[in-house]
């Protein structure tokens, strides 16, 4: 069984891409973080799981951001990944929050922001209301409304496990009435999986049991991971951005300054030697009178 693997495949027969994620540790690691509410706990494994299938279709080395901002009790989730599959998330709420809470519920009038920052060129942001019911056909409408290409999405999560399913009219092919039939057909396969047998099935499984009277190519898997960015030295630039003074008084109250990092909730120390070291290796900015 490969867990956390991101699948391509593409159809002999059939202008349309295919895409499949199973993930666990990398999906864990991010939900441990934090004590969520289960209903977050599973919007962020779908998050997770889109991101990954987004991620597989870029063609640029670079990041990319899937973010969901509204006003209500959760304002903000987000899972950040780059080319390598590598993958970090966090959300902030207040309150309660139901255990069957829905889209809606979570984060009331709001917007599905998708940023892709290449490592060479220019950055693109694309933006949809957050007015479907689910995040896969909030996805589906950013597709429609950025590519112009047909696309579906399945999302599952389960606390434990997330993935999901993604097909798509390949962009040269144009419109045409075979493309259509054909991504019709194949959807209304796709359709009938089960999140048991995601989350519980290989791959090559899954896909048999789908499309077995269907010519599929498999591509190799490609890993998907945790991976946090902060460190020590990161997480000390924060304190670079403040005057000085500020901060040695900081030092006088408290003793040590502890500051943590919001996706993987480590924590770093500085104490008064740290504090001088990083202020003593800063750059100066030389004034011209």
């Amino acid at each position: 069984m490969s867990i956390d693997k991101l699948h391509r495949y593409l159809f002999d027969n059939a202008d349309v891409r295919g895409e499949m994620v199973q993930l666990q540790d990398s999906y864990q690691q991010i939900i441990h973080a934090h004590s969520y509410p289960k209903a977050l706990q599973l919007l962020l494994g779908e998050l997770m799981a889109a991101t990954s299938l987004l991620t597989a279709t870029l063609k640029f080395s670079g990041d990319i951001a899937v973010q969901i901002q509204g006003n209500g009790p959760v304002s903000l989730a987000v899972i950040n990944s780059n080319d390598k599959q590598q993958h970090r998330g966090v959300a902030r709420w207040e309150g309660d929050i139901a255990d069957e809470a829905s889209l809606n519920d979570m984060f009331g009038k709001g917007y599905l922001v998708i940023t892709l920052t290449p490592t060479d060129g220019e950055r693109y942001q694309g933006v949809v209301e957050l007015n479907k019911p689910t995040l896969a056909e909030c996805i589906e409408a950013y597709f429609m409304q950025s590519e112009q290409l047909p696309t579906h999405l399945w999302l599952f999560a389960d606390g434990k496990q997330a993935g999901g399913m993604f097909l798509q009219v390949l962009p040269a092919s144009g419109n045409n009435v075979k493309s259509d039939d054909d991504f019709d057909h194949l959807t209304q396969l796709t359709q009938t999986i089960k999140p048991e047998e995601l989350f519980s099935l290989p791959a090559t499984e899954v896909l048999h049991r789908l499309y077995h009277q269907e010519q599929v190519r498999l591509f190799d898997p490609v890993d998907v991971s945790f991976k946090c960015s902060c460190s020590k030295e990161r997480t000390g630039q924060a304190l670079l951005s403040l005057p000085q003074a500020e901060v040695e008084d900081m030092l006088a109250d408290l003793g040590e300054i502890k500051m943590g990092c919001e996706y993987c909730n480590t924590h770093y120390t500085f104490d008064s030697i740290d504090v001088a070291a990083l202020f003593s290796h800063a750059p100066t900015s030389n004034t011209v009178q």
